[in-house]
């Protein structure tokens, strides 16, 4: 899997999760433009804050990563 495909599986669940992007930042500790740049495809988080957005959004690392498909 590619990184463009990982941003992709990022941005479909950070969507699908319902959470606004200004409360993920503020729940992982990143400002609101940050996360709209996850969104955006121009930046992907640092290893410790996918972790926290995968937490927080209840969503498997390994679905986000391609490892699984849950």
């Amino acid at each position: 899997m590619e990184l463009k495909d990982i941003q992709t599986r990022l941005r479909e669940v950070i969507a699908a999760s319902g959470v606004a992007q200004k409360e993920i930042a503020s729940r992982v500790g990143v400002s609101a433009q940050t996360v709209s740049k996850y969104m955006k495809r121009d930046i992907f988080p640092a290893l410790d804050t996918f972790a926290k957005i995968c937490a927080l959004l209840d969503v498997s690392a390994d679905y986000v990563l391609g490892i699984s498909e849950y």
